[in-house]
C-alpha cells in the first residue's frame, strides 16, 4: 500500500483565499493532507485577498468552510484548530505591486525554503500577481506558481498569460492545473496502458473501432452564471479536461515515466488533431443549451432562467475528433460534455471492433463488441465487457457481462482526491500532472478553429431538456457513423 510521505516545510500563499475555490477545494484538501501528516510543523499557509480580515477572523471563516465541506462525524475539532494555527491572513490589492509589504513580511527569510504561490483568482490577474511577486523579490529558484484553468479564453490570451508569467518564472516553476489529471483513475490510464502487455498490441486502429469520452454534470450554472456565459462548455471543459483525457488515451509510450517525455507525447497528439474548420463545424460538432426539466424527479429551471437573460452560450458540446497519425487513422474519438444531464459521470470508453466472424447460431444472441470503460467518477474503476455463455442446459445463449475493478473495493484505503494530490505535487516540484505551455497553446489552437467556425456559420444552439442526455444532434452526430453513445444504466 502506498504511504503518505511528509513534505518539507513550506510557505503556501493562496491568492483569492476568500473565493469559492479556496473554500470548497483548496482549504479542505490542505486540511486532509495535514490530518494525514503530509503537512509538517513549521509549514505555513498565507491567505491573501482584498477583503479586510484579521488572521483570527479568517481562521473562523476556515473552520466554517471545513464544517460545510467535511463529514461532521469525522471532523476532529483539535485537528481543525491545529491546522488553523498554520494560517495567517493578509489583505492585498493584487494589482498594486507596491503594496505587498505585509505579504512579504509573512514569508520566511530562508531562501532555501519551498514557496508556492497558488492563484485561485480570475485569469486576468495572473500577470499582475506574477509581476508583483517578481517586483517584491518573492521569487527565487525554490518558488513555484500554480495557475488555475482556464489559461485564457483563446490562443491569443493564453499566449499573453504564458508570456507575462514566463517573464518572472521559468517554465519548470509554472504549474498549470487541470484537476482531472489528479484523479486516481486518470493516472491509472498510464498503468493500464504501459504496465499491461495485454493491451499494447490492441491499442490502435486495427483493434479499436472508436473511443468515447464523456463528462456529464447534473448541476446547472448556479452562481457561476456570469462567468460561464462568457465561457461556454467548449472553453470550460473541452479545451482542457476532455482534450487531456484524449491525450492520455492516444499518446505514444514515453521512454520513461518522466514529466517532460509525457508532456512531449501529449503535445504530439494535440498537434495531430485534424482541424475542424469552416463549415465542417456543422457536421462534426453539436452545440446545446438546456431548458427546464427535472433532475432526479425535482423540477429545475432552464439555462436562460438561471442566467436571468437571453443567451446563445452552449451548456453542451459533442464533437468528433480525428487524430491524423499511424496509430489512430480512421479511428474517431467522440467527445461530449454538458450540464443538467441525466447522470453525473466522467468516463472513457474504448470500443473494440466486432468479432470478424460468428460461429454461433442466430438464436444465440447478438455478439456485442468488447468495451473497456474507465470510470473517473462516480465509483472510480475499470470495467471490461466480454461475451459469455448464459449458464444452463437446453441451448447456447450469449450475454455481455462486465469484469469489474472498483478501486473502492480493491483498495481498503481513503486515497487523496485530485486537489490534495496536485497540491502536494506542486509543493514537491513534480510537474507530470500539470500542463506545459505548448500543451495549453496547442489545445487552444485547435479549439479556436471551432469557435471561429461557429461564429462564421452561425452554428445553432440546440435545446435539450434538463435531465436528458443532451440535444438530438448529439445522437445524430455519432449515429450517422452507425455508432451510439455508451450509457451505463443501459449497458
Amino acid at each position: 500500500m502506498a504511504q503518505f510521505v511528509p513534505a518539507e516545510p513550506f510557505d503556501l500563499v493562496i491568492f483569492g483565499a476568500t473565493g469559492d475555490l479556496a473554500a470548497r477545494k483548496l482549504l479542505p484538501a490542505l486540511f486532509h493532507r495535514f490530518c494525514d501528516g503530509q503537512i509538517v510543523a513549521g509549514s505555513r499557509i498565507i491567505a491573501a485577498a482584498r477583503q479586510e480580515y484579521s488572521s483570527a477572523q479568517f481562521r473562523t471563516y476556515v473552520i466554517e468552510s471545513l464544517l460545510r465541506t467535511l463529514d461532521a462525524e469525522t471532523t476532529d475539532t483539535t485537528q481543525q484548530h491545529d491546522f488553523c494555527a498554520l494560517i495567517e491572513y493578509v489583505s492585498l490589492d493584487f494589482t498594486d505591486a507596491n503594496g505587498w509589504s505585509a505579504l512579504r513580511g509573512q514569508l520566511s527569510d530562508d531562501n532555501g525554503r519551498i514557496r508556492v504561490l497558488y492563484l485561485a483568482t480570475h485569469p486576468k490577474l495572473y500577470c499582475d500577481i506574477a509581476g508583483g511577486a517578481g517586483h517584491n523579490n518573492i521569487v527565487n529558484q525554490h518558488t513555484r506558481i500554480v495557475l488555475e484553468k482556464p489559461i485564457g479564453t483563446d490562443l491569443e490570451s493564453a499566449r499573453a498569460i504564458n508570456a507575462g508569467v514566463g517573464q518572472v518564472f521559468a517554465e519548470s516553476q509554472i504549474f498549470r492545473i487541470d484537476h482531472y489529471l489528479g484523479k486516481e483513475t486518470v493516472q491509472n490510464l498510464l498503468a493500464l496502458r504501459f504496465a499491461n502487455a495485454l493491451f499494447d498490441p490492441l491499442w490502435n486502429r486495427t483493434a479499436i473501432d472508436h473511443v468515447q469520452i464523456t463528462v456529464a454534470e447534473k448541476l446547472g450554472v448556479g452562481n457561476r452564471g456570469a462567468f460561464y456565459d462568457q465561457t461556454g462548455a467548449l472553453r470550460d471543459m473541452v479545451q482542457n479536461h476532455l482534450l487531456q483525457l484524449l491525450c492520455l488515451v492516444a499518446m505514444e509510450p514515453p521512454a520513461r515515466l518522466d514529466p517532460e517525455q509525457i508532456h512531449n507525447e501529449k503535445t504530439k497528439v494535440l498537434r495531430a488533431l485534424r482541424p475542424i474548420q469552416g463549415a465542417a463545424v456543422l457536421t462534426s460538432t453539436v452545440r446545446g443549451q438546456y431548458r427546464a426539466g427535472a433532475i432526479d424527479g425535482t423540477a429545475v429551471d432552464g439555462y436562460q432562467t438561471e442566467l436571468g437573460g437571453d443567451s446563445d452560450t452552449e451548456s453542451f458540446v459533442a464533437l468528433r475528433a480525428d487524430i491524423d497519425n499511424w496509430r489512430w487513422a480512421d479511428t474517431p474519438f467522440y467527445l461530449r460534455t454538458g450540464k443538467r444531464l441525466q447522470t453525473k459521470t466522467s468516463e472513457v470508453v474504448i470500443v473494440f471492433r466486432n468479432a470478424p466472424h460468428s460461429i454461433f447460431p442466430p438464436d444465440a444472441g447478438t455478439i456485442q463488441p468488447n468495451r473497456l470503460t474507465i470510470r473517473l467518477q462516480p465509483n472510480e474503476g475499470i470495467t471490461l465487457s466480454i461475451m459469455t455463455k448464459e449458464p444452463g442446459p437446453g441451448g447456447f445463449f450469449l450475454r455481455a457481462l462486465p469484469l469489474d475493478l472498483s478501486f473502492a473495493e480493491a483498495f481498503d484505503a481513503n486515497y487523496p482526491d485530485a486537489y490534495e494530490r496536485l497540491l502536494m505535487e506542486a509543493i514537491r516540484g513534480q510537474t507530470a500532472l500539470f500542463m506545459r505551455r505548448d500543451e495549453v497553446e496547442a489545445a487552444w489552437h485547435w479549439v479556436d478553429d471551432i469557435i471561429a467556425g461557429w461564429d462564421k456559420h452561425h452554428a445553432p444552439c440546440q435545446s435539450y431538456v434538463a435531465g436528458s442526455w443532451g440535444p438530438p444532434g448529439a445522437d445524430e452526430l455519432i449515429g450517422k457513423d452507425h455508432r451510439s453513445w455508451h450509457c451505463e444504466p443501459c449497458a
